[in-house]
């Protein structure tokens, strides 16, 4: 595994996305992830499953301070005292002391961003967060954040993919030392079939997937969060450093780019 080591942490480029896996399929899937070697789990409230994720990380054997735990407030829930509370009750429903860190899941425009801000120092500085982030910010929103908060804001989770790109976001996050994690990294199976993509797989005796995660964290500043409920997919995920993409291939995937989105907020 590879890490980006920044302001303290040290976040595995590669994690496991949980989104949609919810019951007996979620906790099977963090367990197995925990058992191949992934160290980097990325749940939300919104996502209903954060008691499963908490209870694999209890049954996996490892040591809770090997893992970097990701979970996110949701956007209903920013005002300052709500915000403390869904914290709070995230940890419960994990049970765990701290997350390593907290996200603003969606920004809200009917809560002002100092006062959800604050909320994140108050719970920081308590040591039930270690770090703190935002998602789904575009570059403005992600600046006025910056300028809102004495804390560094370790990452910014958005959708990003070879279909989907985020040159001006990437661009500032490289130039402020900001993670960009990206989620649905593998745009949920539409690259597939795609003939550069494919073409570029087997040259190297790979899969399409294992090329798209290879070329998101060979970028500067980016770790990729794929959601992978089986141990096949899990294991082909984790097996992308044993290889690496020529500046031709880089470019030529980032002309992929179609503007294609494939997430939305519900």
């Amino acid at each position: 595994m590879q890490y980006i080591e920044l302001h303290g942490a040290k976040v595995p480029v590669i994690g496991l996305g949980t989104w949609d896996l919810r019951g007996d399929e979620g906790y099977r899937a963090v367990l197995s992830a925990l058992s191949l070697g992934y160290r980097h789990i990325d749940t939300a409230e919104f996502y209903d499953n954060e008691r499963e994720v908490g209870r694999a990380i209890r049954d996996s054997g490892v040591p809770r301070e090997d893992i970097f735990l990701t979970t996110k407030v949701w956007y209903t829930h920013l005002h300052f005292q709500d915000l403390v509370h869904s914290c709070e009750e995230s940890l419960r429903k994990l049970g765990t002391d701290y997350v390593d860190l907290y996200l603003i899941h969606w920004p809200s425009e009917a809560v002002p961003l100092e006062e959800s801000l604050r909320a994140m120092e108050k719970l920081h500085k308590e040591g039930k967060v270690r770090f703190i982030g935002v998602s789904n910010f575009d570059v403005a929103l992600l600046e006025k954040a910056r300028t809102l908060t004495t804390l560094p804001i370790l990452t910014d989770q958005v959708e990003y993919h070879p279909y989907l790109s985020q040159k001006p976001l990437l661009e500032y996050c490289q130039k402020h030392r900001i993670i960009l994690t990206a989620y649905s990294p593998l745009a949920r199976g539409r690259l597939f079939g795609d003939p550069l993509l494919q073409d570029i797989a087997r040259k190297y005796g790979k899969t399409v997937s294992q090329v798209v995660l290879r070329w998101l964290v060979e970028q500067d500043m980016v770790v990729a969060i794929p959601k992978a409920k089986d141990v096949k997919h899990q294991q082909e995920n984790l097996e992308i450093f044993d290889f690496s993409l020529t500046q031709e291939e880089h470019e030529a995937i980032a002309r992929l780019d179609r503007g294609e989105k494939v997430a939305s907020r519900l």
